[in-house]
């Protein structure tokens, strides 16, 4: 069976080298769909995967409160300390609720001095972050709101630009002094460039004792004690400085959950658009395929009359016409993907996200490319295979 293919795939090479410029320019449509969706393919999955990398140092029991940015005054959503710690009173599932957001200090440790944001935190992380140098903050450092610390990554290298061990050491924030307990390793980077916490990490307690007080807030963090009950905390942790506020404010939440769904919405109508540009181009290539093959039938009529004539059958006629179609379909497809390939690797060298080309969707664009020429091209070997031997034998052509 394949000896008696091979001719066939030898012949049709020659059709096509031999009209190369026609055969490229047919595919054009082929090519640019294909390579749209074989780069959105990959873009997606790798921007998906940098998501999921970042999303992946939240913990899954926390949520933010803040206030909603459309509204007309800010300043009416300002929230104070006492009433984010009544929250874990009115609401049992609530089991850590502490203030977010960040002070500015500049902070030094021996000669090495930089511009930190310091945050608030408590033994029970919001964000899994791995230790590279010693400990987390403990449950003793907020009940006695110690002078303690723990180093971001990006704290450390800027004030150790030279390395060594911190533990230990005295971080120096003006006139106050924490011992450094602990340092976090490197983040997980991707696309979405975001930080769930200051440079400097302090002790909640001690947070609201040295840089609070009775200051207003705009917002706040919390663990949850049961993660399947968090939309409904949510809502009342909402609806209660809601209440606090006589409703002229209004609050919005953020979690893990929510926000992973917001960027898979993101990415499915991005990659529906694609989709659709691709279907596009591919249809406009499958009717430019089909046109140049009822030319190439109407060129090669004598032809076709000279093979039946030898003793052809409709069959090897109709195999012939098909797989110079898809063979030029299958070459647009590999161009396409080449393309698509290297389009998603120059825009991921951009953003700084891994990405890796999997073999699915290199199969997925040679058979939609393949697919295309022979539906497009059924018609065009159909006719030539029903052409009367006679009739074609007087064509001029």
């Amino acid at each position: 069976m394949i000896r008696q293919i091979v001719p066939f795939f030898t012949e049709a090479f020659g059709v096509l080298a031999g009209n190369r410029t026609r055969s490229i320019l047919t595919v054009t449509g082929l090519i640019i769909g294909v390579a749209a969706v074989i780069a959105i393919q990959i873009l997606g999955k790798g921007m998906a995967g940098a998501v999921t990398g970042v999303l992946s140092q939240l913990n899954d029991s926390s949520f933010y409160v803040f206030p909603n940015v459309r509204q007309g005054d800010v300043d009416k959503a300002a929230i104070k300390y006492r009433d984010i710690e009544r929250t874990k009173d009115i609401f049992p599932n609530i089991l850590v609720a502490i203030p977010a957001g960040t002070v500015d200090r500049l902070m030094s440790v021996a000669h090495d001095r930089a511009r930190l944001a310091l945050s608030s935190d408590s033994d029970i992380a919001f964000a899994n972050a791995p230790l590279a140098y010693g400990r987390a903050l403990s449950h003793a450092d907020v009940v006695t709101a110690a002078h303690v610390c723990v180093l971001t990554d990006n704290a450390y290298k800027r004030l150790f630009p030279n390395g060594g061990y911190p533990i230990g050491l005295s971080l120096r924030v003006a006139e106050r002094r924490f011992v450094i307990v602990g340092v976090e390793g490197r983040p997980t980077q991707g696309i979405v460039p975001v930080n769930f916490g200051g440079d400097v990490k302090i002790p909640y307690t001690t947070y609201v004792r040295e840089y609070l007080r009775t200051r207003p807030l705009f917002a706040a963090r919390f663990i949850v004690r049961d993660p399947t009950k968090i939309s409904e905390t949510e809502i009342g942790v909402v609806r209660y400085f809601k209440e606090i506020k006589a409703g002229r404010a209004e609050y919005q939440t953020f979690d893990r959950k929510s926000f992973a769904n917001g960027v898979d919405g993101i990415f499915n109508a991005l990659t529906l658009v694609i989709a659709l540009i691709g279907a596009v181009s591919l249809l406009v290539a499958g009717i430019g395929i089909m046109n140049i093959m009822l030319v190439s039938v109407t060129e090669r009529t004598r032809e076709i009359g000279v093979r039946k004539a030898l003793g052809a059958r409709q069959s090897d006629v109709l195999l012939q016409f098909l797989i110079e179609s898809a063979l030029m379909a299958a070459l647009g497809g590999a161009i396409g993907i080449t393309i698509g390939i290297g389009v998603a690797e120059i825009i991921t060298l951009i953003v700084g996200i891994n990405v890796n080309v999997s073999l699915g969707s290199v199969l997925l664009g040679m058979f939609m490319a393949t697919g295309t020429g022979i539906f497009f091209g059924v018609y065009p070997a159909s006719k030539a295979a029903k052409l009367d031997p006679i009739v074609a034998l007087r064509s001029e052509m």
